[in-house]
């Protein structure tokens, strides 16, 4: 009888629940430790999505709080650290919020979520309104933290109020801990309202920060470090850990040791290699982590399907405006080809800028390849000499958002160059190779082609079928139809014109070697072997037309064989 296994925490945020309902827990314990040893008044994480940032504050929440039950602790890394626990656990009243919620269309609306947040973490000590360290204008004061119709001026100053009250009644200072300070940001920059809401966040994140006596020590958590200037200002006991950070880099993510750990646990051990390439490769400081969602969402589809393929669990989480955005931003040959080495597994040194305003994000292409580099779509490789760094796609998935976008990409501006495409559909039909040939080498210079020295040749031939596929898709009236689906490993397309008496079939080659001739004629040798042509006979189809096209990286070589 094999043991009852503990829960995969897919999306649980809640450290109490992981430890009460016998979910699987890979101790972080350690950032508990690295904090009160390390000790910076106000500590701002940065780290991309799913990384694990909302469960470890809800970590640190239960550790400092006076009330919950601390047995959740045993057993784990902070529990041998006898001095910290007895000067530490359970010791300190605990603001908490998060300002992820404050995702809106418009700035009332943003504002009005945020008000909601306040109200949440002002309810939770209502035992204020009974104190008898507080005075009746202090309690006024709390009350105003509950009031649904809170103005501005309160809600900048809740934080503050919220810690004074609380260490009043306490008679101790307070631990602060605010989670994804910057989503409100990011929001009101997509919707058009970023200049009230940079104002808003900022003095809320003064009073609380920087005039507010009440404070232990806060830590913050984003994705983004906004530049000093336009947040906080004058804060100088802000201490900054991004993923450049050797500090607490192993804290973020899981590691290569945790995800043996946990796939062994589950029995599912022969998948690490393929969760090693999908979802390994961010190099946090010194770390090289996966990403947990990834790995859970992953581990749990394998228990019940060994034979699962890998998936991008990541690319529903969020939109991936950033890769978009670069990708449309790479007008120049030159961002073109760091495009292609990146998707072929090479590294681009860049110099980055970690401290952007979501103003400057997308200003220049410098900007954006910060921006992918703090959201995670791009990693360092070894050490960083000053601000340049070695940058590379950490893993398959994040490759595969770069190819679907690329993709997406070249199929839109397909779209917007009717003249050239009716040009390369009447070459087809016209038996002319030639200007089929040349027209279809003028598209692989401008797209961005997908290079891979790792994948195999049918992978390749995918590339140059899915932009053939785009570039007939102009013509809505035609029947197209590819195989590519069934993964015959050959690749081949049939196109009939709406005359209704021509069939075109084509077959698509990689010519490994370069050696475009002689993949041309495997592509029609493969044609006859296949006698893909018998259906449309039997239709009753006379015209057959048949081209071989051998690609290789950005040159291309058509032939054509007839049929009547």
């Amino acid at each position: 009888m094999e043991m009852r296994k503990k829960k995969l925490p897919m999306g649980i945020e809640n450290f109490e629940e992981i430890r009460k309902e016998d979910f699987y827990y890979i101790d972080k314990t350690g950032l508990i430790v690295d904090l009160l040893h390390s000790w910076g008044a106000v500590n701002l994480f940065t780290r991309p999505r799913r990384f694990g940032k909302s469960l470890n504050m809800s970590m640190l929440e239960h550790f400092f709080s006076l009330d919950g039950d601390k047995s959740i602790f045993d057993g784990l890394e902070i529990s041998k650290e006898t001095a910290l626990r007895e000067g530490y656990m359970g010791k300190y009243p605990v603001v908490s919020i998060s300002l992820k919620g404050m995702d809106a269309l418009n700035y009332k609306m943003a504002f009005r979520m945020g008000a909601r947040a306040v109200r949440r973490a002002a309810s939770k000590v209502q035992y204020l309104l009974e104190s008898d360290k507080l005075s009746e204008s202090d309690k006024l004061e709390y009350q105003s933290l509950l009031d649904r119709n809170m103005d501005e001026a309160t809600f900048c100053d809740s934080l503050r109020i919220l810690s004074e009250m609380l260490e009043k009644h306490h008679n101790t200072k307070v631990i602060l801990l605010i989670d994804e300070y910057d989503v409100p940001l990011a929001k009101a920059h997509t919707n058009g309202y970023y200049d009230q809401m940079v104002s808003l966040i900022r003095s809320m994140l003064g009073e609380a920060l920087k005039t507010n006596n009440s404070l232990k020590l806060a830590v913050l958590t984003g994705c983004l470090r906004i530049s000093k200037e336009s947040i906080f200002t004058g804060l100088n006991n802000l201490k900054v850990l991004t993923i450049a950070d050797e500090r607490f880099d192993e804290y973020f993510g899981f590691t290569d040791k945790e995800v043996r750990e946990l796939l062994e646990y589950y029995g599912v051990a022969d998948h690490y290699e393929e969760v090693k390439r999908w979802y390994d490769g961010y190099q946090f400081g010194n770390a090289e982590v996966y990403c947990p969602w990834d790995v859970l969402n992953h581990c749990d589809r394998i228990r019940s399907e060994p034979h699962v393929q890998p998936e991008n669990y990541w690319i529903n989480t969020s939109s991936n405006d950033a890769v978009k955005r670069f990708i449309q931003e790479s007008a120049n040959a030159a961002t073109k080809r760091e495009i292609e080495r990146l998707v072929a597994g090479e590294t681009i040194t860049k110099e980055i800028h970690q401290e952007l305003t979501y103003s400057e994000i997308y200003q220049t292409i410098d900007n954006i390849w910060s921006l992918l580099f703090t959201t995670g779509y791009l990693t360092q490789r070894g050490k960083a000499e000053g601000r340049q760094m070695k940058l590379a796609i950490p893993n398959l998935e994040i490759r595969d958002i770069y190819v679907t976008q690329i993709m997406e990409f070249f199929k839109e501006n397909v779209r917007e160059d009717g003249d050239t495409l009716n040009r390369f559909c009447d070459a087809l039909q016209n038996e002319d190779a030639e200007s089929v040939e040349q027209i279809f080498i003028e598209y692989l210079r401008r797209t961005i082609s997908i290079r891979d020295t790792a994948v195999r040749t049918e992978m390749k031939e995918n590339f140059y079928h899915g932009i053939l596929l785009g570039i007939l898709g102009v013509k809505n009236q035609w029947g197209i139809s590819s195989n590519r689906e069934m993964g015959e490993g050959y690749a081949y397309i049939l196109a009939e014109p709406d005359t209704g008496d021509m069939g075109i079939i084509i077959e698509v080659k990689y010519a490994h070697n370069g050696d475009l001739d002689t993949a041309c004629k495997e592509a029609l040798k493969q044609i006859e072997y296949t006698r893909y042509e018998d259906d449309l006979s039997d239709d009753g189809v006379e015209n057959i037309l048949k081209y071989g096209i051998a690609c290789y990286k950005k040159r291309c070589r058509v032939m054509l064989a007839k049929n009547n």
